[in-house]
């Protein structure tokens, strides 16, 4: 009786479905014109048939395409592009063989002009639509009522080849060993030979890597099964140095034939100076595991963002894109207004790449990071530097800067650089009890960054410029770098 009960409920709440559906303008696998008028933050046409949205993978704004319709809720639906009647004049041929597969980009197809000019208007309209932040159509005068001006987004002269972190998956198609990029929405592999927005050494390394494998014998791991053994091939180059390290992450602890492997590497790829293995054994999407182990030579490679010199291991987190990183933390430096008197709070200090910047340029510098391996990297990088004007503490930030304040420590300056989620309610609260003159924040979202600056200025701070940097060109990621001064302090 309780499955026919169930039984009935289903069908029941089936039929409400479709008959809520059934007033819909259009209806699945239907194929209808519709005008693109804009993209959302997935990088996808927006249409409207009769009033109804449509989202459209491959749509540009201002393009008129024939689709299909793959799926409709009530308040939207999703169409495939079948044929353009229209092309914007930004549309581009994608040069990557593999763009229409891989998931790794989403916006080859439109020229480079329209990313730039299309990431601003999504950190606007983030600004506006979820801070209810006035944007400054001009230029402007900028005092305690004027509206935020949004910069021209930070683009590349040359937007390719620019990740130095190759995270590649490997995997068996028809029974070989394969590695690539997973496809659009899926786990599937895509088998790649070159990644137009990778480092060539990095492409390089990659390719010899499997073709080392396949000539060993190495079996590559199966999601489904949980069997085989080589899970992902991470590869890590310095654009300055030119040394490159290699990550050889494992569903094992033993790689069979281990030394003929080191020796393959050693002798085809001699700017490989580390050879690292990673143990992960759970069934995970999580690349990494908890184990790190060097099998040959350094544990660490070396960089430079500008002047300052880091060192890179195989857990470390370092930002992929160090030509527009030199451009982020100049324009963080720019915004923070330095003297070389001031005392500077960086929250979500990482391994210290920010806080190492400022440390250039002001008294003293306070870094704080939940993550006790990164304190650990940025201390070992701020005497890499010989920088003794630095102190780095494990922690939430949101309790080590209340503890700072009770020991007298005020910050003229406080940085923030949150992950995507952006800053815990608890450090916005904190920052307007320090009361600093000025706050920068460094974002990766600019749905959250929107949220976070609406606090900050009901708080008492306004947002006085913001500039959007092109960390990811070719994808749909922005980041953004905002200056907020307290009111009445003059700029």
């Amino acid at each position: 009786m309780k499955k026919q009960r169930d039984r009935a409920r289903g069908m029941k709440a089936n039929t409400g479905k479709k008959e809520e559906l059934a007033g819909l303008p259009v209806a699945k696998n239907e194929e209808v014109v519709i005008d693109i008028i804009g993209m959302n933050h997935d990088g996808e046409g927006v249409g409207r048939a009769e009033g109804y949205t449509l989202f459209v993978a491959g749509a540009l704004p201002g393009e008129q395409a024939r689709v299909k319709v793959l799926k409709t809720k009530k308040q939207y639906g999703y169409a495939k592009l079948l044929e353009l009647l229209q092309a914007s004049p930004q549309r581009v041929a994608a040069p990557c063989p593999i763009y229409h597969q891989c998931g790794g980009c989403q916006l080859q197809h439109l020229s480079y002009t329209g990313q730039l000019e299309w990431k601003r208007q999504h950190v606007v309209d983030a600004l506006e639509r979820i801070g209810k932040l006035s944007v400054a159509k001009g230029e402007g005068n900028q005092t305690d009522s004027a509206p935020i001006k949004v910069l021209p987004t930070l683009g590349m002269s040359e937007p390719w080849r620019y990740r130095n972190k190759a995270q590649v998956p490997v995997g068996v198609t028809d029974g070989a060993l394969v590695g690539g990029f997973y496809a659009r929405s899926s786990h599937r592999i895509i088998d790649m030979e070159t990644c137009l927005i990778q480092h060539e050494s990095n492409d390089d390394v990659v390719a010899r890597v499997k073709e080392i494998a396949r000539r060993l014998g190495i079996s590559a791991y199966d999601e489904e099964s949980g069997q085989g053994l080589l899970r992902h091939v991470v590869v890590k180059v310095g654009f300055r140095t030119g040394e490159m390290m290699l990550v050889l992450v494992t569903n094992g602890d033993k790689i069979p034939r281990v030394n003929e492997w080191i020796e393959a590497i050693r002798n085809e790829i001699p700017a490989v100076v580390s050879i690292c293995q990673n143990v992960n054994k759970r069934q995970t999407n999580v690349i990494f595991g908890d184990v790190t182990r060097v099998l040959w030579g350094s544990e660490t490679i070396y960089d430079y963002i500008g002047d300052v010199k880091f060192a890179i291991s195989a857990r470390s987190f370092y930002q992929v894109n160090p030509v527009q990183t030199e451009a982020l933390y100049g324009k963080t430096v720019e915004y923070a207004g330095l003297s070389g008197k001031e005392t500077v709070i960086d929250a979500y200090c990482g391994i210290g790449t920010i806080s190492l910047f400022l440390a250039q340029h002001a008294a003293k510098v306070y870094g704080v990071e939940i993550v006790p391996e990164a304190i650990e990297d940025a201390r070992r990088n701020a005497e890499l530097n010989s920088m003794e004007n630095v102190t780095f503490e494990v922690g939430a930030s949101e309790d080590v800067i209340p503890a700072w304040k009770e020991q007298g420590i005020e910050a003229d300056v406080i940085v923030v650089d949150p992950p995507r989620k952006g800053c815990d309610p608890r450090l916005l609260d904190t920052i307007l009890e320090m009361k600093p003159e000025r706050v920068v924040y460094v974002s990766c979202n600019p749905s959250t960054l929107a949220r976070d600056l609406r606090v900050l200025e009901d708080g008492g701070y306004r947002t006085v410029e913001v500039q959007p940097v092109d960390m990811f060109p070719h994808t749909v990621h922005v980041e953004s770098v905002a200056l907020l001064v307290r009111n009445g302090t003059i700029y």
